[in-house]
């Protein structure tokens, strides 16, 4: 049910996807100008947390299981069994892509853009918010696999259920990092762009790849073992002799 698609990932739709992760790019690069260096939340932060927090706070033990799907080893356990059924399938740019969206987004995390912004939360890096990266790229990761190919009317709803349930889970991690004040709201919306931009570069950059490979000018004989090519005659190794012109009275 996977991906019974196996052209490229994006196909016709690239440009809406230069398109966001244009959108994306500048969320990130804008709110980590604004915020760079912050060690306190603005006035914007400070309100949209608060009823965030207070509706929580009754509540600690049960937001650690809300924020697990954004942490490492379940979103590496589901991007497993997403690259297996696209093995399945027989669509390897899928299983690429789902292997690799969640480490390549959580290290854009981790390795640059925390460290670039430094804007803290309680003494710690927090922007962009892990939690809300990973939970994005897999949900940027199905929404690519499941919703950008061709559909049969028959797996339609379930395709766009999945992806729906994926978008919840999103939410709710970055609800649970802000409830357990981890992150404030802007540190999860750049964590989203985040895992959105990673994966629609990563799927760019597998288009590229799988395009110029099918562009590739095939050797005669691989064209020639084909189904349905007519196998052409052996040329003859022989040829009859030119016929020479006689000269006018000329004996046989």
């Amino acid at each position: 049910m996977l991906v019974p698609h196996r052209g490229p990932l994006l196909g016709a739709n690239r440009t809406w996807a230069v398109l966001t992760l244009a959108g994306c790019v500048t969320v990130v690069a804008a709110l980590g100008l604004l915020f760079r260096g912050q060690a306190s939340p603005d006035g914007f932060d400070r309100a949209a947390d608060a009823p965030v927090v207070t509706f929580f706070a009754g509540h600690h033990g049960l937001l650690p299981w809300l924020a697990l799907p954004g942490t490492v080893m379940p979103a590496v356990a589901v991007s497993a069994v997403i690259a297996a059924c696209c093995l399945v399938t027989r669509r390897l740019t899928g299983a690429v892509l789902a292997v690799t969206a969640v480490p390549v987004a959580a290290g854009l995390d981790d390795a640059l853009l925390k460290h670039l912004f430094h804007r803290t939360y309680l003494g710690q890096l927090a922007f962009p918010s892990g939690h809300t990266t990973a939970a994005a790229a897999l949900t940027a990761m199905l929404a690519v696999l499941l919703l950008v190919p061709p559909q049969r009317p028959a797996t339609r709803t379930a395709r766009v259920a999945l992806v729906a349930l994926a978008c919840a889970v999103t939410v709710t991690v970055a609800t649970a990092v802000i409830g357990l004040r981890w992150h404030y709201l802007t540190d999860t919306v750049a964590g989203a762009a985040v895992g959105i931009a990673a994966v629609i570069t990563l799927a760019l950059l597998l288009d590229l790849v799988q395009g110029r490979r099918g562009a590739l000018p095939r050797a005669p004989e691989a064209a020639a073992q084909e189904p349905g090519a007519v196998p052409r005659e052996p040329e003859a190794v022989l040829r009859e002799p030119e016929a020479v012109p006689r000269e006018p009275g000329a004996t046989p």
